[in-house]
């Protein structure tokens, strides 16, 4: 019986041993084809042409990000980071810098940069896995850049550089007018796309100087126009598709971290001759080094003899009044409305909010007819505007009602906000609030609606909703009920 019990007992631990190396080789083998699955992820195949594509316009030499990220061997010691910072979320702090939510609403976006789920995952496979290298036959041939400023709207037609200013390193925040600057433009011209630069003398590989707004940046915002100087405000010099009322043409805000701003093609921007850049409000601010810098606008001209079909829209949308914003608290709401007095194309969703801002949504109301067109997170660090292709801006037809709705957090949690033991309300500082939809819109006539309607109709027939267009459904019925009417059934 000992003997047996011993033989047993013997047998039983030899099974268990090879169990174990059983368990242990298939561990192994699993482990194995894990690392080999993890390594068909590559960064000269997989990894390269993402980062060229949506990266390198901000992290390359002289690029305005604080490292380059063009070759192996300069993404290589990024890869955890990278990995992080792209699975975040369209929420402050992603890279690229894009928030729209991809869940809800509209989603064809001009010059969209985000990476798509399987780009996410692939980068996090490669970063698991060791951020295997690769073959280097496999990399795609590298990008050209033909200097440090690489515009999004193509080479302008005409770039006007504002005065050099010099901000202190210990500077406190400023508000004014910098010095009026001439165009040089000799003859009207149509503008149909803006983009403006931050160009300073800070080292775009030393890192922030400080945690504030903008990192290495001194403008954080201008609002801005041109106009004649000296020139009569009145009809004769103002420009009848613009609806300023100082002979002057307004341009988009310039923000830190901006992107460019593009038109509809039949409804550019008057730039007239002998203009000059005014500026109503420049905020500038301290980024903790001694910085020169100044302000470069590029403009891209529509063809000589180009006449504009369409006009600016004249509605406000958004509260910078009357803001109450409690302490210590997340998740609080704002919204604001306003009813289209024209018939209306949305181009472009651009939220403005300030430090304690997480989130905006913009909504259409048509009678009953409630539809979300857009959510997207915020980041006073990177300001954006999401520009809408043509074939998915909103069509919104007079009457309509458009609402916007701000989440915001004055919270410990929000790293923008200094004290969030403060009560916030409206003002133009960044510790203070505004909540302002600044995206861009034009006004259509009925038939220019109707036009319109047809266009995005026939781009995506037979749907019942059309996101953005309320009333293209209905004009889808009523051409499928013509159409029936004219050709009966013969039976």
């Amino acid at each position: 019986m000992k003997i047996a019990k011993h033989a047993g007992w013997t047998l039983t631990i030899a099974s268990a041993l090879a169990a174990a190396v059983s368990a242990g080789l298939a561990s192994t083998s699993v482990l194995r084809a894990q690392q080999a699955s993890g390594q068909d992820v590559t960064f000269t195949r997989d990894i390269a042409p993402i980062l060229q594509r949506s990266c390198e316009n901000c992290h390359r030499p002289d690029g305005v990000a604080p490292m380059s990220l063009q070759t192996y061997d300069d993404v290589r010691p990024w890869a955890r980071a990278i990995k992080q910072r792209t699975s975040i979320g369209p929420r402050a702090g992603v890279m690229p810098p894009w928030y729209v939510e991809k869940n809800i609403g509209i989603q064809k976006f001009q010059n969209d940069p985000s990476l798509s789920d399987a780009e996410i995952a692939r980068i996090g496979r490669w970063v698991d896995a060791g951020a295997p290298r690769g073959n280097p036959s496999d990399i795609p041939a590298p990008r050209t850049w033909e200097d440090s400023v690489k515009w999004a709207i193509g080479t302008p037609d005409l770039v006007v550089k504002t005065t050099d200013i010099v901000v202190k390193a210990g500077a406190p925040d400023w508000w004014g007018e910098i010095p009026r600057v001439p165009t040089g433009l000799t003859e009207d011209r149509y503008v149909t796309a803006v983009e403006v630069k931050e160009v300073n003398d800070v080292d775009s590989r030393a890192g922030s100087g400080r945690a504030t707004v903008g990192g290495r940046f001194v403008y954080h915002h201008m609002i801005w126009s041109t106009r004649v100087l000296g020139s009569a405000a009145d009809e004769a010099n103002r420009d009848p598709l613009a609806f300023d009322t100082d002979g002057s043409t307004g341009w988009p805000v310039h923000e830190v971290g901006r992107n460019a701003d593009f038109f509809d093609p039949k409804a550019a921007r008057l730039l007239k001759t002998g203009s000059s850049i005014v500026t109503d409000s420049v905020h500038l601010h301290s980024n903790g080094r001694d910085t020169t810098a100044h302000l470069e606008i590029g403009f891209k001209f529509a063809p000589k003899g180009f006449v504009p079909a369409y006009k600016r829209a004249t509605y406000s949308l958004g509260n910078g009044v009357d803001i109450d914003i409690n302490p210590m608290e997340a998740n609080q709401q704002l919204h604001a409305y306003a009813v289209l007095p024209e018939n209306t194309k949305i181009m472009s969703f651009e939220p403005h909010l300030h430090a304690p801002g997480m989130r905006m949504c913009l909504e259409a109301i048509w009678g009953y007819n409630i539809q979300t067109l857009n959510c997207v997170g915020y980041d006073h660090n990177w300001v954006r505007g999401y520009h809408y292709t043509d074939d998915a801006a909103p069509l919104l037809p007079k009457g309509a009602i458009v609402h916007i709705i701000g989440y915001m957090d004055n919270s410990p949690t929000n790293k923008n906000v200094p004290d969030p033991r403060n009560w916030q309300g409206s003002g133009n500082r960044s510790v203070a609030n505004m909540f302002i939809d600044l995206g861009n819109r034009v006004a259509l006539t009925d038939e220019q609606f109707k036009e319109e309607m047809a266009k995005r109709v026939a781009s995506a027939p037979g749907q019942d909703v059309y996101r953005g267009c309320p009333l293209c459904g209905v004009a889808t019925k009523q051409s499928t009920k013509t159409a029936t009417s004219q050709n009966p059934d013969p039976q």
